[in-house]
């Protein structure tokens, strides 16, 4: 999600020995940020914590963690203190990361830029529930691309993507549970 991330995880992807599929998001492309000059690596496996908070939990991934960032601004002046995580890496994924914030705000959202079912959405909810469900005070939401393929029109695929109004619809449902 960030240009510093970017650089430190394409290192570490190609240093690994495993084989390693690297993927970004286009509208990312030409992203500014500081990214230092010596060397550094951003290890695979590991989650960021790019905002605290203690009402609820959102995991986003790429794109998706700049729109969540934004709606945490906003929805901090009325009070909701958000979370948000970014995983960084799918496979391995930061399971402890994602849990211990569960652990602590009891709430969770998960936001991506991939389909709805079978997704990255639904993977992180069913770790969550299967292994941190004692401490769930709502059920998860998962806000993802709806179950269609993506339109061309620019009006139909900002409908079907998932947008400010439906995560903050999401959170909205969340933390009224």
């Amino acid at each position: 999600s960030t240009p510093y991330d970017a650089k430190g995880l394409m290192k570490s992807a190609i240093r690994d020995n495993n084989a390693v599929v690297y993927l970004y998001h286009k509208a990312l492309l030409g992203s500014t940020g500081e990214i230092p000059e010596e060397e550094y690596l951003v290890p695979l496996g590991q989650a960021d914590i790019k905002r605290e908070g203690k009402d609820i939990t959102i995991v986003a991934t790429s794109l998706m963690v700049h729109q969540v960032m934004a709606i945490a601004v906003a929805l901090e002046k009325e009070g909701v203190d958000i979370e948000v995580i970014d995983p960084r890496t799918l496979v391995p994924l930061d399971k402890k990361t994602i849990i211990d914030s569960v652990k602590k705000t009891g709430k969770l959202v998960v936001v991506s830029e991939d389909h709805q079912t079978c997704g990255v959405t639904s993977e992180i909810a069913s770790i969550v529930a299967e292994e941190a469900f004692d401490y769930l005070d709502a059920p998860i939401k998962r806000v993802g691309v709806m179950d269609t393929p993506i339109p061309f029109a620019p009006a139909s695929e900002n409908y079907v993507l998932p947008n400010e109004e439906r995560i903050i619809a999401a959170i909205r449902e969340t933390i009224k549970e």
